[in-house]
């Protein structure tokens, strides 16, 4: 593979920062780059933009609305993680459209693909259970075929954003005399339906970002399965590809690197900047090559996604891999911000707040940003988890 880019995808470049300075809200690129929390309506004027360009879907095939990028997918995400505009809310987009556009019915891919590109549905992700986290097959909700309907019983937790959502797809066990994975359905439920509620779980920071969900004899049309009845594990295991290549955020680790470059040449440390001494210089290092190592392999899988290949286990490398750089730069960042690094004062929080940012350039809550990342180890599947599925599927261990 040429690890350069080509005159096209140069070219293409230039179009995307002429396209973030012209397009992307001022406020919006204030509020991520001082680490605030964005609200839906936040992420759904972003959205807006974007599909008003043509470029949200952007590894979704042509035919449905997508981009069809292959390596200049990585260019866009990079630039706009550089400027400082919102990521994708990747559930709707990123997770369960690949799975209708690859599993779907025509009538489903008719219904859902477009909502999603509008904003019209904002979507959840119903896998963790309090008892089937990295275990996901021991999951226990259930769903009862009767008639033309299933019944749904169960609870969800650790689900994101799930306040904001009208929809979520689901595993569901169907046949609890088949072995683990092989009675599991995939689910399409509308979060309006009666018998659901969601619990909010608010997590150290103050932040509500995670949410319990609960089902009481939900009714869920026939329709909405995805894929044949009990084989919804095959569903799931090609969702959390895409999910797992996507947690690598190699755009968001190459600014997270920029802004700890910058910011380790103002600081001071022993009358010198820390960016100065060598351990540290070396510590930054080793990152840089790690993260540079990663990039190569998430083009190399997106150069192979582009030509219709899958990402297989190469999604866990780029997962274990890429979570672990962008924690590391976090360690690296908070060690040299040192007392900025306190947790976040409620009133900074606020876009006009009037006072000096304590934090000023270091971004807000990066205490709390740093803690956050720690979870990078265990959702879509823990590390370890992704070791053993490198082991069986490359090494053959």
């Amino acid at each position: 593979m040429d690890i350069h880019f080509t005159a096209e995808e140069l070219a293409f470049r230039d179009q995307v920062r002429s396209f973030l300075k012209d397009k992307l809200p001022q406020d919006l690129a204030d509020k991520v780059r001082l680490g605030k929390p964005l609200s839906k309506d936040d992420h759904l004027r972003w959205q807006a933009v974007q599909n008003a360009q043509g470029w949200y879907a952007t590894h979704w095939p042509v035919a449905f609305g997508g981009t069809g990028w292959g390596a200049v997918k990585h260019i866009y995400e990079e630039e706009c993680a550089l400027v400082g505009a919102p990521r994708s809310i990747p559930f709707g987009v990123n997770m369960v459209a690949p799975v209708l556009i690859k599993f779907g019915t025509p009538q489903q891919q008719d219904h859902y693909l477009p909502r999603i590109l509008s904003g019209e549905d904002w979507w959840c992700q119903g896998y963790s259970e309090p008892g089937a986290g990295s275990d996901l097959a021991s999951l226990k909700t259930r769903a009862v075929r009767e008639g033309d309907y299933y019944i749904v019983n169960g609870q969800k937790t650790w689900t994101t954003l799930g306040q904001h959502a009208n929809m979520i797809f689901c595993l569901v066990r169907t046949d609890p005399q088949a072995q683990k994975q092989r009675g599991i359905s995939f689910l399409l439920i509308d979060m309006t339906s009666p018998g659901i509620s969601v619990r909010p779980i608010i997590t150290l920071d103050g932040e509500h970002e995670v949410n319990e969900v609960f089902f009481d004899n939900v009714k869920v049309p026939v329709a909405n399965l995805v894929g044949e009845e009990n084989h919804g594990w095959t569903c799931a295991k090609y969702l959390l590809t895409y999910e797992r290549t996507g947690l690598a955020g190699i755009g968001a680790s190459k600014a997270a690197l920029a802004h700890l470059k910058r910011i380790a040449r103002k600081q001071m440390s022993e009358g010198r900047p820390i960016f100065d001494d060598p351990l540290f210089r070396a510590q930054v290092a080793e990152v840089e090559m790690q993260l540079m190592a990663t990039e190569m392999s998430t083009l190399r899988t997106l150069a192979a996604a582009k030509d219709g290949g899958v990402p297989g286990a190469e999604s866990s490398i780029l997962k274990v891999k890429g979570t672990e750089v962008r924690q590391a730069i976090s360690h690296l960042l908070r060690k040299v911000i040192g007392p900025y690094a306190l947790p976040f004062l409620e009133e900074e929080l606020d876009l006009d707040y009037p006072g000096e940012p304590l934090h000023a350039d270091y971004s807000v809550a990066l205490a709390s940003q740093y803690f956050n990342l720690r979870k990078l180890s265990i959702f879509g599947g823990s590390n370890e988890i992704q070791k053993n599925i490198v082991s069986k599927m490359i090494l053959e261990l």
